[in-house]
């Protein structure tokens, strides 16, 4: 009778594991059909599906609701450039930051090849631009593993009494087409009233901009000068590598400001006229992180300051400050370091004397894949050479 009741327990057991695992398959087909393969958010069907009961609850509340939608800044170059591999790493990486800035209650989905949308319940248009500001700074602020720096133009809409889905999301698309006019990075509503206010930040912006570029040249005219060298050499190799426009201007600005920092730096360590000793190299090496945080104190400057932290990473591993790696390195840093130790080698210095153009081309090429990326090496060498047969190096 024991034995009896024992396999009874034991096939009751199994069933009820094959059950389990019944609506175990069952779940993951349900998903599959709701939602996206690449980044896990729910298929256009699915979230319309979602807003509308959302909107019906709305409705009988009288709570607001908003959209907020986002579009990956240059998705196609960046398919067309590196393949729709990384394509799909961008995309996986918003939306992962995505999770971060909305709450659990937020409805994600992907409305587009490149666009996702998030559904805020309860939230008002300006609740909406926060959290859609946020993303923005997140994705500012570092790179995506595998896709580089990646930004989006974003876009906020808040629903009205009568509007349907398909409507509240033409007028979230509205923001990011005005986002994206704007320069992308940023967040609007289609029927925005800021542009006044964003133009004069954008210009509020160059001026700082500018003021510190001054700054750093009356601090130290070499330093200021050789800054502005390094920025025409630097967007040269950016556009060469195929980046885009706002990257360009990003690794420009960097550029411009990548020895900020060494307005810390004392006088007498500043202007040493012979090789600095083992303490004033420590002080010395201070400089990126102290012009990261120089630079991450003007708003909307996250990006550049990033650049500016890591311009004397080495490709192998034995830069600073954080003795990053290759591809770890932001490219920018790269592109920067290159033009940077190019027009230090050919400048007098109080300690020594110009080199040749031709001995620092020697020097780059030497140094590929150890202290350069050997890509933008390559890139710089054949900028410089085709300068130097247009007669502009004179060395």
């Amino acid at each position: 009778m024991l034995g009896k009741i024992s396999q009874i327990a034991a096939l009751q057991g199994e069933l009820d594991a094959a059950h389990a695992r019944i609506e175990e398959l069952e779940d993951v087909a349900r998903d599959a059909v709701i939602r996206d393969r690449v980044t896990g958010v729910l298929l256009l069907s699915a979230f319309r599906e979602t807003a509308e009961r959302e909107l019906a609850r709305a409705k009988r509340s009288g709570n607001a609701v908003s959209v907020l939608m986002v579009d990956v800044d240059g998705f196609r170059a960046l398919n067309g450039t590196h393949g729709s591999a990384t394509g799909d790493t961008a995309l996986r990486g918003v939306a992962a930051r995505l999770r971060d800035v909305v709450r659990t209650t937020d409805v994600i989905g992907r409305s587009g090849a490149d666009e996702l949308v998030v559904l805020l319940p309860d939230t008002d248009i300006e609740s909406a631009r926060t959290c859609a500001t946020r993303l923005v700074e997140v994705l500012e602020s570092g790179e995506i593993v595998g896709a580089g720096h990646v930004t989006v133009s974003a876009g906020v809409a808040q629903w009205t009494p009568g509007q349907t889905v398909d409507r509240l999301l033409i007028a979230a698309a509205g923001g990011v087409d005005r986002a994206r006019a704007a320069g992308g990075a940023r967040v609007a509503s289609a029927d925005d009233t800021r542009d006044a206010q964003e133009t004069a930040r954008r210009d509020a912006h160059d001026d700082v901009i500018g003021a510190l570029a001054m700054a750093l040249l009356e601090r130290d005219r070499y330093t200021g000068e050789h800054s502005e060298s390094v920025v025409n050499m630097s967007r040269r190799v950016a556009v060469s590598l195929g980046l885009q426009d706002d990257e360009v201007e990003r690794i420009g600005a960097a550029a411009l400001l990548h020895d900020i920092g060494k307005v810390a730096i004392p006088d007498e360590v500043l202007n040493k006229p012979a090789a600095l000793d083992e303490a004033e190299w420590v002080l010395m090496r201070e400089h990126p992180v102290i012009g990261e945080r120089i630079l991450r104190a003007i708003p909307g400057m996250g990006g550049v300051a990033r650049l500016v932290r890591h311009e004397h990473e080495r490709f192998d591993g034995g830069g600073y400050p954080d003795r990053l790696r290759g591809d770890l390195i932001p490219l920018g840093s790269r592109i920067i370091l290159a033009c940077d130790a190019y027009h230090a080698m050919t400048s007098d210095r109080p300690y020594r004397d110009a080199q040749p153009h031709r001995v620092a081309i020697r020097e780059l090429a030497r140094c590929a894949g150890t202290q350069f990326d050997p890509r933008v090496t390559e890139t710089l060498i054949g900028h410089l050479h085709l300068m130097s047969q247009q007669g502009v190096l004179m060395r």
